[in-house]
């Protein structure tokens, strides 16, 4: 086997699904929990597996998530590990809010980690999803965790960060990010 040479050739030697391939487009079908829930168990494990190998070839300082459609699993459910604190699990997500006050911030993406993008998010997202047993909740995810949260309910829906990006705005390489290795920035909140 060959050495890889880009970050996201590293990413695609450790079962990541590279950016052109189909199910990272396509949105993910859901659970009907809890019936499927087994199988919904077997993915999220797959998902912690991923995270795991992709933690041994990346400090992620500011925290990470894999989707199921990054190791190619069309179904919708994703995990986030936040960068202090238990890692959540997402299954069946779905915003059913978000603040209009937003921050932009660099992202990167597993599925294509040579760039970062400056992408603009709410700082609070109300998100719906289910457990195993197919109870359902809503969570409130405030500034760095929402960014997460939101680039991993965006991958359910076959969304790519770059979509998110603003008009006219490109990718950077990871040569020219500066932010690797801190955790993001949020100003202190306006008002209400």
């Amino acid at each position: 086997m060959t050495t890889p040479s880009t970050a996201s050739d590293t990413m695609k030697s450790i079962g990541i699904v590279q950016e052109g391939t189909p199910v990272l487009t396509d949105p993910a079908r859901p659970f009907e929990l809890p019936r499927e829930a087994a199988e919904a168990r077997e993915i999220v494990a797959a998902l912690h597996a991923a995270a795991d190998r992709a933690a041994t070839v990346h400090t992620f300082s500011k925290g990470m998530g894999v989707a199921a459609p990054q190791i190619g699993v069309g179904r919708r459910v994703a995990i986030v590990r936040p960068a202090e604190g238990d890692a959540i699990t997402l299954l069946n997500p779905v915003v059913v809010e978000e603040s209009s006050d937003t921050d932009e911030q660099f992202e990167g993406c597993l599925s294509f980690f040579d760039v970062r993008g400056k992408v603009p998010r709410p700082r609070t997202l109300w998100v719906r999803y289910q457990d195993f047993d197919g109870q359902r909740q809503t969570t409130i995810f405030t500034d760095g965790l929402a960014r997460l949260v939101a680039h991993e309910v965006d991958h359910l829906d076959g969304v790519l960060y770059v979509a998110r990006m603003a008009p006219g705005s490109s990718t950077i390489s990871v040569a020219e990010y500066k932010g690797t290795g801190q955790n993001w920035r949020y100003s202190p909140r306006s008002g209400g």
